[in-house]
């Protein structure tokens, strides 16, 4: 039975780290398939202009792009390349919230990502992603400083 580990990167270095746990992890066990997540952070809560209505959707589009071609699909192709099974996920959402879907969708059974020092009135007043993921994931989180 194949085991699939789902990974938050989000192109920070902690997420290099939340990484490289997981690629160890992976490397114990006989069968591993690591699911590589990138949420770009996007709330359907936002107001915005009609001009910006407008090239909304292309925007996200780009940001896809961008995100994929930065963050995952290197590292998509590191893990590949070092052997393991691997594929790529990018959306938009909220964080923690479609971490948790990708990984139910996928049917992994483990989340890793990295933590992230993000202080500020955001933080007090609504948590973090890390905290929030943790809190109301379907799967255990591992969390690597």
């Amino acid at each position: 039975m194949t085991v699939k580990i789902t990974v938050g990167l989000d192109g920070t270095e902690t997420g290099e780290r939340a990484l490289t746990f997981a690629r160890d992890l992976a490397s114990r066990m006989e069968a591993c398939e690591l699911i590589v997540a990138y949420v770009i952070e996007w709330s359907p809560f936002t107001f915005q202009t009609p001009e910006e209505n407008a090239t909304r959707h292309k925007r996200r589009e780009e940001e896809i792009e961008i995100a994929t071609s930065r963050v995952v699909a290197p590292a998509v192709k590191s893990l590949q390349d070092a052997g393991f099974a691997a594929k790529g996920v990018v959306r938009h959402g909220d964080v923690a919230e479609t971490l948790n879907r990708i990984t139910v969708e996928n049917g992994a059974s483990q989340i890793i990502v990295g933590r992230v020092s993000n202080d500020g009135f955001t933080k007090r007043l609504f948590g973090s992603s890390t905290q929030n993921l943790v809190m109301h994931a379907d799967v255990p989180v591992t969390v690597v400083g």
